[in-house]
C-alpha cells in the first residue's frame, strides 16, 4: 500500500462531526532507555495490516508518542493509549489535488474550516496539506493559487492555534508532478503567506531524492518546518545501514536546532517483524 492508496482507504469513514475528547496533554513517561531529544511518532498507514489498537499499545510500549496520519474517527483510539495524532488529516482529496487548483479552493476551504477545531478540540497542532499537482501550473501560478486558497484557511488556524504543514514529496519517484518537491518552493510560499501558522512538513526521504544536503537544508530552513517524516532511500524501507542516509547524524542536526516538533517513521517495513523493524528505527533515531 502506497500514501494514495491509504488516503483513499481513510477517505471510506467518514469524517465524524461528532466533539471527540480532548486528548491528553501530559503523556506518560519516556521508558528509560529513551533519551528525549526526539518526539517519536509513526505513520499508521505504513502499518495497515496491523489493527491500529495493535499499533497504538506497541508503540506506547516502545515509547512512540503519536500515530501521525489518523482522520477525525481515529483520534479517540490513539488517546486511549495516551497518544496523540502529531500530524492529522482534515480533508480526503488526497495528495494529487491540492491547493495550487483553483476549482478544489471551495472544497479544501470547507474541510479545513470544519474539521480545524476539531483537531484543537482534540488537543492537535498540526494538520497536514498539499500542494496537488501541477497539471501545466507554472511554479509561480501554483505558489499564487496555493496562497489564494490557504489564506482564508490560516485564518481559521490562527484562531485555534494549530499549524497547516504542507508536505515536501518527491516528483522524480513516487509522486510524479508534484508541486511542492523543492524545500525553496515550500519556503518561498512561507514567505509569501507570512504566517506561522503554516510551515512545512519535511519528508527526509523524499528530499534526500529531490535535492539531497538534508542535513545543510534543516539547519538553514528549521524555521520554516514543523514536522518530520523519514524513510530509507532508496525504497523507502527500512531506515539501517541497507540505505543512504545516516539517520543518527540527522537526528542529531534536528536537535541541534533546538526543534520540538515530532519525527515520524514512515518507511515500508520490508522484514516479517514489521514492528520491531519500528522499534529499531525509533533506537536508532533516539540520540
Amino acid at each position: 500500500m502506497n500514501r494514495n492508496q491509504a488516503l483513499k482507504t481513510i477517505a471510506t469513514t467518514a469524517i465524524s462531526s461528532l466533539a471527540l475528547p480532548q486528548i491528553a496533554k501530559s503523556m506518560s513517561a519516556l521508558p528509560d532507555e529513551l533519551k528525549g531529544n526526539i518526539n517519536h511518532s509513526v505513520c499508521q498507514w505504513c502499518y495497515s495490516d496491523i489493527p491500529l489498537e495493535k499499533l497504538c499499545e506497541a508503540s506506547k510500549e516502545m515509547g512512540i508518542r503519536s500515530i501521525d496520519l489518523l482522520n477525525s474517527s481515529q483520534w479517540a483510539t490513539a488517546q486511549k493509549y495516551g497518544l496523540t495524532c502529531a500530524m492529522a488529516y482534515a480533508s480526503d482529496l488526497g495528495l494529487q489535488k491540492g491547493f495550487n487548483d483553483l476549482s478544489l479552493h471551495d472544497k479544501l476551504i470547507k474541510d479545513y474550516t470544519a474539521n480545524i477545531p476539531k483537531a484543537a478540540d482534540a488537543g492537535l497542532k498540526n494538520v497536514i496539506c498539499f500542494s496537488g499537482n501541477a497539471r501545466g501550473l507554472t511554479s509561480e501560478q501554483g505558489l499564487e493559487n496555493c496562497a489564494r486558497g490557504l489564506e482564508p484557511v490560516l485564518k481559521v488556524a490562527a484562531k485555534y492555534n494549530v499549524t497547516m504543514s504542507m508536505e515536501l514529496l518527491n516528483s522524480k519517484v513516487d509522486h510524479h508532478d508534484y508541486q511542492c518537491d523543492r524545500t525553496t518552493w515550500g519556503v518561498k510560499l512561507c514567505e509569501k503567506l507570512g504566517s506561522e501558522n503554516f510551515k512545512l512538513l519535511y519528508d527526509i526521504y523524499h528530499m534526500q531524492i529531490m535535492e539531497g544536503d538534508v542535513i545543510a537544508t534543516i539547519r538553514q530552513y528549521i524555521k520554516y518546518i514543523s514536522h518530520f517524516h523519514t524513510g530509507g532511500v532508496p525504497g523507502r524501507h527500512e531506515i539501517d545501514e541497507t540505505q543512504e542516509l545516516n539517520y543518527a547524524a540527522i537526528m542529531r542536526a534536528v536537535a541541534q536546532t533546538g526543534f520540538k516538533g515530532f519525527v515520524a517513521q514512515e518507511f515500508i517495513p520490508s522484514r516479517a517483524d514489521k514492528l520491531n523493524s519500528l522499534k529499531q528505527a525509533i533506537g536508532l533515531c533516539d540520540i
